[in-house]
């Protein structure tokens, strides 16, 4: 392993003997990630949709979930089933806006003291309340070094903390939470952010757990208790009942849910890959897809559903992307890097294997996010210009590339084809090696690759630290640039949207200048159920369970 590496707080882990990482990136908003293969046939007994239940909500996945644990959620697929069963502070209906959750305020006058309230209402399923000592529990368990967390990030901007959300050494809890009654405490930040930041980082993406359970354990053995695998105690809408692994995850209603009971009792996640996905929809064993990049539909087949009465479907564009992800340690030259993006004829896998449903990404931020500029402009595809700067860089044409490609989602592992073939003709030599999910996460944590395939999953707020910032959890590049870490914090400590937007923009140009990840492209996503499911997904994705608790389903004749 790299010696850089070693010096990561957290690694990747199997969450347990039953479970898959199935996807990638930090989980506050998804990306197109990697679809799950089914189990294999004649291992379990599928659920099926029963003709005129109403009570039983299906819904097709192409990724399995990673991980039940609160505090580790590195995939995508992992985050969102854990939103069924623990309630956030706050939650996002749509892209700018919040509401209360377990908060039932979130209210600062100098936007770096923050006093929340939480619901007097909420309890957790045994019965306890949801207290203030839960919140600031969780949020030293994150900061807690001990404790396996992909949420570090999310956490930075509290006092005491360090850049990359650790505890500082020699503490043994944050000082900026402070529990000032049962249900209240107050957070304070180390500088004054953008109140934005602070709602979406903290107030959504942290998933609030029971101190009461977790508490009882040693820190490094949260991520393999029984409560992290199996677990039992919940504040959100729905319980965890079985998983059945890479086939489905069961739900059932919180009958006590201190938001109003849910109307739907029941809720599987079916586990199966885009194209069964379609002939589940069309036999009418499927409500909805999850979409999100965690319940794809190869574009090639969007025409199929399009055509099947009484089935909506709808493009959205996506704040997250699909990257070239380049080992910065074997290939420290950014000339060498550029020439890279230089070969890929990007608007060729948008056009072709996308059918023009998406983008090619000049940065890190999709036409979505409201940080993305059209000042910046995708480098030109130009094979020439390639070859002449990787010789001008004294580029070794002898070595053989190892570039890395997951299995599962179609476009990309076609689109690492095209990949492979323009480094190729640039004369290149490139071996594609194809690895299932798990497998590539951890060779691409252990920088055991020169090149690779990566997609990313982005929040609406543009803090991108997990993936660029030095010793980042998600840092499977060996981006180590001061640069890149002072044009963060600097985001960080910006407290106006123009402000930042500034700041995000010289990030975006100085990240294509030395072209630490290549953009390759953003595919659309889509939202595929039936015209009889009231709720579902929403046009901002990561939001889209917000009131989960209040979908029904029409009675069909």
């Amino acid at each position: 392993m790299s010696n850089w590496k070693t010096k990561l707080k957290f690694g990747a882990t199997i969450f347990a003997s039953t479970m898959v990482l199935a996807a990638c990136g930090d989980s506050a908003v998804p990306g197109p990630e990697d679809a799950a293969e089914g189990g294999a046939e004649g291992e379990s007994s599928v659920p099926q949709a029963e003709e005129g239940d109403t009570s039983t909500l299906m819904v097709g996945m192409t990724n399995a979930p990673d991980s039940f644990n609160p505090f580790y959620a590195p995939g995508i697929a992992g985050k969102w089933i854990q939103r069924f069963m623990y309630d956030s502070l706050l939650v996002m209906p749509e892209a700018d806006s919040w509401e209360s959750a377990l908060a039932s305020s979130f209210e600062t006058e100098d936007n770096q003291v923050f006093s929340i309230e939480i619901d007097p209402d909420a309890n957790w399923t045994d019965g306890e309340p949801v207290t203030a000592d839960d919140v600031a529990f969780t949020l030293n368990a994150i900061a807690n070094p001990e404790v396996e967390t992909s949420l570090g990030t999310r956490i930075a901007m509290i006092e005491g903390t360090d850049d990359s959300g650790v505890l500082e050494e020699g503490a043994e809890e944050l000082s900026g939470v402070e529990v000032t009654g049962d249900k209240s405490l107050t957070i304070t930040t180390k500088t004054p952010v953008d109140v934005a930041l602070m709602k979406e980082f903290v107030g959504f993406d942290v998933l609030i757990a029971p101190e009461h359970i977790f508490g009882e354990m040693e820190p490094s053995e949260i991520s393999n208790s029984e409560a992290a695998t199996q677990p039992s105690v919940f504040s959100g809408p729905y319980k965890f009942v079985e998983y059945d692994n890479d086939n489905y995850v069961q739900l059932e209603a919180n009958e006590d849910y201190y938001r109003g009971a849910p109307k739907i009792e029941t809720i599987y996640g079916r586990i199966m890959n885009g194209t069964a996905m379609v002939t589940e929809f069309q036999a009418g064993n499927l409500h909805m897809a999850a979409g999100g990049g965690i319940g794809m539909v190869p574009i090639q087949d969007i025409s199929l559903l399009e055509d099947i009465e009484g089935l909506e479907v709808q493009e959205n564009p996506s704040f997250n992307g699909q990257y070239m992800i380049i080992n910065n340690e074997k290939f420290p030259d950014p000339e060498v890097r550029k020439a890279f993006i230089h070969a890929i004829d990007r608007q060729l896998t948008v056009d072709n294997l996308l059918e023009g449903r998406g983008e090619v990404l000049s940065s890190m931020y999709t036409s979505a996010s409201p940080y993305h500029s059209d000042e910046i402009e995708p480098l030109e595809y130009d094979p020439e210009l390639a070859k002449q700067m990787l010789e001008d860089a004294g580029f070794d044409f002898s070595q053989t590339l190892k570039f890395g490609v997951p299995t599962g989602n179609a476009v990309r592992e076609q689109n690492g084809n095209l990949i492979q073939q323009a480094l190729t003709d640039i004369g290149v030599k490139v071996d594609q090696q194809n690895y299932d999910f798990p497998t590539w996460l951890q060779t691409a944590q252990d920088l055991d690759y020169d090149i690779g395939l990566m997609g990313f999953g982005h929040t609406v707020d543009p803090n991108v630290s997990s993936y660029i910032q030095t010793g980042a959890s998600s840092n499977n590049t060996a981006t180590a640039d001061p640069v890149i870490d002072d044009l963060l914090a600097q985001g960080n400590e910006a407290t106006t949207f123009d402000e930042r937007y500034e700041i995000y923009l010289e990030l975006q140009q100085y990240m294509q200048d030395q072209a630490v990840i290549v953009p390759l492209y953003s595919d659309s996503q889509f939202s595929v159920q039936v015209d009889y499911l009231n709720g579902g997904i929403n046009e901002y994705w990561a939001g889209s369970l917000y009131n989960v608790h209040e979908w029904t389903l029409d009675p069909q004749e």
